[in-house]
């Protein structure tokens, strides 16, 4: 059924109806260990505590006064059921446009630069002093600006997160190992600066647009906005644009590699060294979209993974570094048969290419070797020629030439590439001559193909939210010139990055009547990674930031791990539109509670863009929306009132589009909006009509609060210290029973508290828990600290408004004997204790007997949680990789261990660990809405406790 709003109230000391109450006592060798407390006098006890707590909880909260609202405003209500299909279908087509519109911008720099290098000439001798992002600003000890170090006026501006910018002029980065005034870099800078015009038109067109840019093929990196670039502690810029994925991925087109590595005794010393460099430097430019494998060869063959013969493997982050970590242990001895080394590389790539697999495109074999000392024209005419479908790049390592003529023969027929790698400061710059070459087909045929990258974190434009996720749409410029048309010259690629919350903004997650409580969208690309999802956590340690090794390939099976044949993804992967159910268990704060529900997957492909979206809704409530009717002038007035606040981070309207709105909260803008005074904003009508109708529906329980907190010095009830109100709009209404300076937790619905607020991603907490229970319960939890210790002892109790449902529900409680009481939640964590350290712990670590006696006898369920993206500690001693999960691992995001196990934990916690991704198993527990009752022995050292 449809949920228009739920209500909380916070106190200390209280508990709920769904959870469960214990009261259990330790026996020894005292007398009263024989003293038994009829089962009859505990039921009662358990009733009075439960309606006692319940009578509160509803007086504070408001909630019978809210719901009988509800009622009243019932027949000016439209119920509707959402058609999955249709509405991901429309979402997909909102993003669509918002692409599009990015492309145009990245297309208009396309033609722009195309047309200026047209009508440049080259001239060797041309003296242009430009912006080098390096130097701008920076004067000698003479006060005199340096040279390349002009003037460049910098201002803090509030679109690219206060950083010291010019949005009027581009300015050119180059890498430290190139000469700034090389005449190619200088005749490039020259005529790009025609994009300066540009850069700043597109942003006049699309205020939300951040990054614009230019990486030359000569090296240099044209951006906009200008920016100070600042060198790292040892003087060195080591940014090269050429080896950026969304350079490399316009530049080219997917290829399947073989790189061949000689290991014969000659390639011993410096030559190994700079032929293992050459191998990661190419494995630098292979992208998600490419496959490869690596063979190193003497007298015989040998796969540098000997599990991965004869086929190739996608270059992703894993699979390169995995293979990068087997190139320590290259050696070189014996003879180079390279006869033996090039068959086999023919046979991989022919099998390859005939499964299905791979890339298609384009196939190459780059040969890494001191010399050769034949032509292998026989090998070529078997597997090549005529067609020379496979193009053969070869680099000879050091600086004897003797066998250079075989090596440059090889290549050049079979429409590849030489060079000579001399050094290893050579290497770099010599492995991105074979871009160049594979983009000659896309040149000639002036393919402008656009290209989406994958999500990656800008560290440049981190906010008070953590570092920025993006993804980058780029396209290449060729040359149009006629003497160099016909070679296809590859002059760049131009690019701009698109931060993921732009694309969020086209999914309505803000709009509950479209998504649902437990709802979102989410996005892929064609190889299955992560765009955009709830549940992508690309960061760890809370508060430094950083970023997981692994985190721009979290696959969707990874976070949907439920979907154990991969229906889902495949489907996405193939763009085909439809529709997927299955049972999930979503974890919510900090993965130490549990919902379980039903999902209906709708899913369909985003039309020009690699990427697919879903769109999940839980069956029940998730299923319905409903509209309410109210006037304008009725929601603005109730809007007024001083406790209403609504979520900054949903877009009710549009502020970005133009910086004079940029100051505005989403609640001054709306207001602004309604009466008319700011014409030119944007914004949602749809969702500001239902906010109009919480505002008014909910509008009385301000008069009732406030009668409350006017009358509470004359009740007993000093423990409840606020109420607040949250509805399906982000509204949000909130008082205090105490003085601000008086509440428990001074975090709690801070902007800070991400759990307990609205905000992009989610609903609050407190309103997903509501949300699932039985209308009319309370479900009371304590917030979990981010710290080692929870000492807060505030309870947090909420319910839920819903229409169209009478439901009500029983107390559930368990208790036992007198000595010591515990109250814990329905997923097990101790609300209520004599100690009150154990606030917010585990009951099975306090008392794992007691709740093991729960678990058997059907109060808890136990549920088997997993998590593909965790951050393990692992012992840098142990050497042993078959060691458990706790024997030399533990979980540091969801530290929630087997109660059984904790010594396993506390010795590996003692030992010197590092940090690296992990898939973990660990357990959630959820009580089951059935009254349980019972009483027995449980044993224990030295003791025996009566339950």
């Amino acid at each position: 059924m449809a949920g228009p709003g739920l209500l909380c109230c916070a106190s200390r000391g209280a508990s709920a109806l769904l959870a469960i109450a214990l009261l259990y006592a330790a026996l020894g060798d005292v007398v009263r260990s024989e003293q038994q407390i009829p089962l009859s006098v505990v039921k009662l006890w358990a009733s009075a505590f439960g309606g006692e707590i319940k009578s509160i909880a509803a007086k504070y909260s408001g909630s019978q006064l809210l719901q009988k609202k509800y009622k009243e405003y019932e027949k000016d209500v439209a119920i509707e059921e959402i058609d999955g299909l249709q509405l991901v279908k429309k979402l997909a087509k909102n993003m669509e446009e918002m692409f599009h519109k990015k492309s145009e911008a990245v297309r208009r720099l396309v033609e722009a630069a195309e047309e200026a290098h047209l009508k440049h000439e080259f001239d060797a001798d041309l003296q242009y002093e430009y912006f080098n992002a390096v130097l701008i600003n920076e004067r000698d000890k003479d006060g005199n600006f340096l040279e390349l170090g002009k003037e460049f006026i910098l201002a803090p501006n509030d679109h690219f997160n206060n950083l010291p910018v010019n949005i009027s002029l581009s300015d050119v980065q180059v890498p430290t190992n190139m000469y700034n005034k090389d005449p190619a870099i200088v005749n490039g800078v020259y005529w790009s600066e025609s994009l300066n015009k540009v850069f700043v038109d597109n942003f006049d067109r699309d205020p939300s647009l951040i990054w614009q840019y230019f990486g030359s093929a000569k090296g240099f990196f044209r951006q906009y906005p200008g920016i100070k670039w600042e060198p790292d502690e040892n003087g060195v810029i080591a940014f090269d644009c050429r080896n950026r994925k969304w350079y490399i991925q316009a530049a080219t087109s997917p290829k399947d590699v073989v790189i061949l590595v000689d290991v014969s005794g000659s390639m011993k010393g410096l030559r190994l060294t700079i032929a293992k460099q050459t191998v990661s430097s190419i494995l630098d430019t292979l992208g998600d979209d490419d496959f490869f494998n690596i063979i190193t060869y003497n007298e015989e063959l040998h796969y540098v993974e000997p599990c991965l013969n004869g086929t190739l493997v996608q270059a992703d982050r894993t699979n390169k570094e995995h293979f990068r970590e087997h190139l320590d242990k290259l050696f070189a001895k014996g003879i180079g048969m390279l006869d033996i080394a090039l068959n086999e590389a023919f046979n991989i790539l022919s099998d390859f290419n005939h499964t299905g697999q791979g890339s298609i495109c384009s196939q190459a074999i780059m040969l890494i070797t001191d010399g050769a000392v034949d032509t292998y024209d026989t090998i070529f005419a078997k597997y090549n020629w005529p067609e020379r479908k496979v193009r053969i790049f070869t680099y000879l390592i050091g600086r004897e030439a003797a066998f250079a003529d075989n090596l440059k023969w090889m290549a050049c027929a079979n429409k590849g590439f030489f060079t000579q790698i001399s050094t290893l400061a050579d290497v770099q710059e010599n492995v991105m001559e074979y871009l160049h070459v594979l983009s000659r087909p896309k040149v000639i045929d002036q393919e402008h193909d656009v290209v989406w990258t994958e999500a990656y974190i800008d560290s440049t434009l981190a906010d008070d939210q953590g570092l920025v996720l993006m993804t980058t749409v780029a396209m290449p410029v060729f040359s149009k010139q006629n003497e160099t048309r016909s070679k296809g010259i590859l002059l760049g690629v131009v690019g701009t990055d698109v931060p993921v919350k732009e694309l969020l903004k086209t999914i309505p997650k803000y709009k509950a009547f479209s998504l649902g409580i437990h709802g979102y969208a989410f996005a892929i690309t064609n190889n299955g990674y992560i765009l955009t999802h709830p549940e992508l956590r690309p960061l760890y340690e809370e508060g430094k930031k950083r970023r997981k090794p692994n985190y721009s390939s979290v696959d969707l099976s990874e976070v949907e791990w439920e979907d154990r044949d991969d229906v889902l993804r495949n489907a996405m992967v193939n763009r085909k539109t439809g529709k997927f159910s299955m049972e999930v268990k979503k974890t919510v704060d900090k993965g130490k509670r549990v919902l379980v529900m039903t999902n209906d997957y709708y899913y369909t492909d985003i039309k020009g863009t690699p990427f697919s979206l879903g769109v999940a809704l839980s069956r029940g409530h998730g299923k319905y929306f409903f509209r309410g009717n109210v006037t304008i002038e009725e929601g603005l007035h109730d809007l007024e009132h001083p406790d209403v606040s609504l979520a900054d981070e949903w877009s009710y309207c549009n502020t970005d589009l133009h910086p004079e709105h940029r100051h505005l909260s989403q609640l001054e803008a709306i207001k602004l909006y309604l009466k008319g005074k700011e014409p030119l904003l944007q914004c949602d009508k749809e969702l500001i009509q239902e906010v109009l109708f919480d505002a008014v529906v909910s509008a009385p329980i301000e008069a009732y609060w406030t009668s409350l907190a006017l009358n509470k010095s004359e009740n007993s009830d000093k423990g409840v210290e606020v109420a607040f109100l949250g509805t399906r709009t982000g509204l949000s209404r909130i008082n205090l029973f105490v003085g601000a300076e008086q509440l428990t937790n001074q975090d709690f619905l801070k902007a800070g508290d991400k759990e307990n607020i609205f905000n992009a991603d989610h609903f609050p907490l407190w309103y997903r828990r509501a949300a699932e229970q039985i209308p009319g319960s309370f479900v009371y939890s304590i917030p979990f600290s981010t710290g080692t210790v929870n000492k807060s002892n505030v309870v947090t109790a909420s319910t839920s408004i819903q229409l169209l449902d009478e439901r009500k529900s029983p107390v559930v409680a368990a208790v036992d004997s007198t000595v010591n009481c515990y109250l814990i939640d329905n997923n097990g964590f101790i609300l209520v204790s004599e100690d009150y350290t154990q606030t917010g712990d585990f009951f099975g670590e306090v008392e794992g007997a007691v709740m093991h006696k729960l678990l058997t006898m059907g109060s808890f369920k136990r549920i088997t949680l997993y998590d593909y993206q965790a951050m393990c500690r692992a012992n840098k001693e142990s050497s042993d990789g078959a060691h458990g999960l706790l024997d030399n691992l533990f979980l540091v995001e969801f530290n929630l261990c087997s109660w059984w196990h904790s010594d396993m934990t506390a010795k590996a916690q003692k030992l010197k660990q590092t940090l690296e991704p992990c898939d973990t198993e660990y357990p959630a527990f959820v009580s089951e809405r059935t009254i349980k009752e019972t009483t027995g022995n449980i044993a224990c050292e030295d003791c025996s406790n009566v339950l």
